[in-house]
């Protein structure tokens, strides 16, 4: 029962961070930037403030599906924030231009976080089927559970992998906006609080995750013998 009350308390604290994120996405959204510029705009500024080049720009749907494609160096913004002129949009679109950065500069937790994705694709794929089938037949074939485990295992550490990777892109835009003046010292609290909450939206999946595996970890140790 306690692990129950575990997954339910995560899921609502996931929506309840989910529901923040796009109250305050709304709110922030009502505020121009000093300059007018827009999402696009923003990043087109940044990737040449920092030398970065042979990027692409473009848009995609969705709301907040905002992200950067390492892969194939693409920074992919919604529409809100691609056209979008205001704070929200361009925190988020400074936040993914600081992931291209990285990406130019090498920055090491994003090159395990990439270096990770083949693994964590392919364990996404099979590990609900695998764990699914190692707790049927935990007790004939556990090792079945315990490649389960350590599958959903390489999915846990990319999430926290995940976590200085997306805090060090915040802290990247919101250093550059300030600096250029995009944000003034109001708008800048705005900005922060936005990508803060956004944070905190990898922060739960993170320890949900983390949860989960314990979970698993504890099935497999309590199995009879």
């Amino acid at each position: 029962m306690s692990i129950w009350i575990v997954f339910i308390g995560f899921t609502l604290l996931s929506w309840l961070v989910s529901h923040q994120l796009k109250s305050r996405f709304q709110k922030y959204s009502q505020i121009p930037t000093s300059n007018g510029m827009s999402g696009k705009e923003v990043v087109e500024q940044m990737l040449r403030d920092h030398g970065v080049t042979g990027v692409r720009i473009g848009s995609v749907s969705g709301q907040l599906s905002d992200h950067y494609n390492p892969a194939e160096k693409t920074i992919n913004l919604s529409q809100e924030v691609y056209h979008g002129r205001n704070v929200a949009a361009a925190a988020v679109a400074a936040h993914e231009t600081g992931h291209a950065i990285q990406h130019a500069q090498a920055y090491s937790w994003l090159q395990m976080r990439s270096a990770l994705v083949p693994v964590v694709s392919f364990s996404s794929k099979w590990v609900q089927w695998i764990l699914l089938a190692g707790i049927i037949m935990i007790n004939s074939f556990p090792q079945l559970l315990l490649a389960g485990i350590v599958m959903f295992a390489a999915t846990t550490l990319f999430s926290f992998i995940t976590l200085p990777v997306e805090i060090d892109a915040s802290n990247r835009a919101l250093k550059w906006l300030k600096t250029t003046g995009i944000t003034t010292y109001e708008s800048q609290k705005s900005a922060n609080d936005a990508l803060r909450w956004a944070a905190y939206t990898y922060i739960v999946a993170a320890l949900s995750s983390l949860a989960t595996l314990m979970y698993y970890v504890m099935m497999y140790m309590g199995r009879r013998d």
